[in-house]
């Protein structure tokens, strides 16, 4: 075939391709910018439960699934040593409790009682001494016998006041201290119970009865199972465009071609240096019926909306300020808003203006 002939078809067949070349105008309609972004669902005040003592699980009092109170055992760490310390303790206690040291007591009263009286009958028999040597009857060495018999007696009677106050102290102390050491040692046999620190739901139970466990090892997750939070990550290319209120639009694979909204609640402070993300939470205006936690979602962060704009497909911008018109010309025109799908013209064109898409 001769060339002329070959240029010929050549130039038939591109005329034919530009003639079916996709052609669209601009239209007017509802745009929203949004930031992508996407994260699983968190119960409400979810956590793990970590034991303050290491062991061995003695019993499991709950399953998964069970609803608790804050408070509720969940499980119990058997430790011989610590039973045995309290078992101490307590035995303590009641040894070293003051009405178990009553006869000591009593004892010392009788002694004051002793010394009151022998200090009473000195005091009385100096007195009448002191009235003889008064009449001139006596000696004056009886006299002072007399004296010092009572001064004695008295120092006997403080004496023995002074030592049962002495006695009375030492006893409420040991009795305090007893006590106080009782309830150290409950408080430390309460420490191989774990107890819900929520009201909510047992998600997850970690280990089983018979194995050996440290205060670092996770024994449940609990959490609230009316309400959930959700933890997403944004890049940080868009973090500066998040506000604590904005609209979330949020989709979940269980719940297919439904979508819910929430609200941006908090905005952490720190990236994850990992990820370049920052984490995001939101919660719901409307929350599904059922829900758990780790459950994926993607979610829209809705950051500006317009009811009417000029819109044309993204992939119909050459670049970020371009675009081709039908006849293959280029035309300037400005941006505005953006979502996955649309932008919007702000000018430059009309929405009686054809375009093309760029060539690949």
């Amino acid at each position: 075939m001769p060339p002329g002939r070959w240029l010929l078809l050549l130039l038939v067949a591109l005329v034919g391709c530009r003639d079916k070349a996709e052609r669209v105008k601009p239209v007017w309609s509802a745009i929203s910018e949004s930031v992508y972004a996407a994260g699983t669902v968190k119960s409400g005040q979810q956590y793990q439960a970590f034991a303050t003592a290491g062991g061995i699980i003695q019993t499991v009092l709950v399953h998964e699934g069970d609803s608790v109170r804050v408070g509720t055992p969940l499980l119990s760490i058997a430790s011989d040593v610590q039973q045995l310390n309290q078992e101490n303790a307590a035995l303590a206690a009641r040894y070293a409790a003051v009405a178990a040291n009553q006869s000591q007591l009593e004892e010392a009263r009788q002694r004051i009682a002793l010394q009151r009286r022998t200090m009473q009958n000195d005091q009385l028999q100096l007195t009448r001494q002191r009235q003889l040597w008064q009449q001139t009857i006596g000696t004056k060495q009886t006299l002072e016998q007399r004296e010092l018999a009572y001064a004695g007696s008295r120092a006997a009677y403080e004496s023995a006041v002074l030592n049962y106050q002495t006695l009375k102290k030492q006893l409420d102390f040991g009795a305090a201290q007893s006590r106080k050491n009782l309830q150290i040692a409950q408080r430390q046999a309460s420490d191989f119970v774990l107890r819900s620190k929520v009201n909510g739901i047992v998600y997850q139970l970690y280990r089983e009865k018979g194995e050996a466990v440290t205060p670092q090892t996770p024994l449940a997750l609990l959490g609230d199972a009316r309400h959930f939070v959700l933890e997403m990550q944004v890049d940080e290319s868009d973090i500066v465009k998040i506000r604590p209120g904005q609209l979330v639009l949020v989709t979940l694979d269980s719940y297919k071609g439904q979508v819910f909204t929430a609200r941006v609640s908090a905005i952490s402070p720190m990236m994850n240096a990992g990820s370049r993300t920052f984490q995001v939470n939101a919660t719901f205006v409307r929350q599904p019926p059922v829900l758990y936690p780790f459950v994926s979602f993607e979610v829209n962060i809705v950051l500006q909306t317009k009811s009417r704009a000029l819109l044309i497909p993204r992939r119909l911008l050459v670049d970020d300020s371009t675009v081709r018109r039908a006849n293959g010309q280029l035309a300037r025109v400005k941006t505005g808003l953006r979502d996955y799908q649309m932008v919007e013209i702000l000018a430059g064109l009309t929405p009686a203006d054809e375009l093309t898409a760029p060539a690949k």
